[in-house]
């Protein structure tokens, strides 16, 4: 049995909640994660994979997807352990608790709070033989700019790294930084995975640079093509 910790176990500086906020995380992560089962259970998923002998799903790997995406990704990839990296604001808590409930293991941390806690947590979990997935643009943007941490935990574990991207045929688009996505009951999502890229432990900063740079590409064309596919 693994003896990874828990987010609780490592998050040792979880903020504090008034009595307002207590209570819609009390109510809300349960009733968005049944909303999103039964969303989710409509959705007429396609898949696509760069590369042919590819497979949508491994373990012990690094994947990365804008923000946008989360709630057609959290259906896809629900109950797969997977570990999700999440900020420790009230948002990222009510986050937490709704994937939790889809079957994910949330780590608490993000590219402004806990970062390195984050990241040495997230490698615990691919250590341990566990997939770990980053919204990359998040928790507040910019949008679609991949932010570092997903490249450095390639190099740091020498795990591979995918970008993926979720498009849905017909959705609602909400008015935030992230225009996240809300597909409509019983639409098509396209999802178009890029082929795996692998950082040597070794890689030089030119390296990691252009690395970063190729991730970035990769996620862009990802979007494009299930876009393309998707607007059909």
């Amino acid at each position: 049995m693994s003896t990874t910790p828990t987010a609780s176990a490592v998050d040792d500086t979880a903020p504090r909640f008034t009595w307002r906020q207590r209570l819609a995380l009390a109510v809300v992560p349960l009733l968005a994660s049944v909303v999103i089962r039964l969303l989710g259970s409509t959705l007429r998923y396609s898949v696509s994979i760069e590369d042919p002998e590819g497979t949508e799903f491994s373990p012990r790997t690094i994947y990365a997807f804008w923000h946008q995406c989360l709630l057609s990704a959290s259906y896809r990839y629900r109950n797969r352990g997977i570990a999700v990296l999440i900020s420790r604001s009230f948002d990222g808590e009510l986050i937490a608790r709704v994937v939790e409930n889809l079957g994910y293991r949330p780590v608490r941390g993000s590219s402004s709070r806990g970062a390195v806690a984050g990241l040495l947590e997230m490698g615990r979990e691919l250590t341990d033989g566990r997939a770990v997935a980053f919204t990359v643009d998040g928790p507040r943007g910019p949008r679609f700019v991949a932010k570092p941490g997903p490249a450095l935990l390639a190099r740091t574990q020498g795990a591979p790294l995918r970008a993926l991207h979720f498009a849905a045929k017909h959705g609602w688009r909400l008015n935030s930084w992230d225009g996240f996505v809300i597909p409509k009951p019983f639409s098509p999502v396209v999802l178009r995975m890029a082929a795996p890229i692998v950082l040597p432990s070794a890689a030089s900063d030119a390296q990691m640079e252009e690395f970063h740079r190729e991730l970035q590409r990769r996620l862009d064309n990802a979007r494009d093509f299930a876009e393309l596919q998707a607007a059909k």
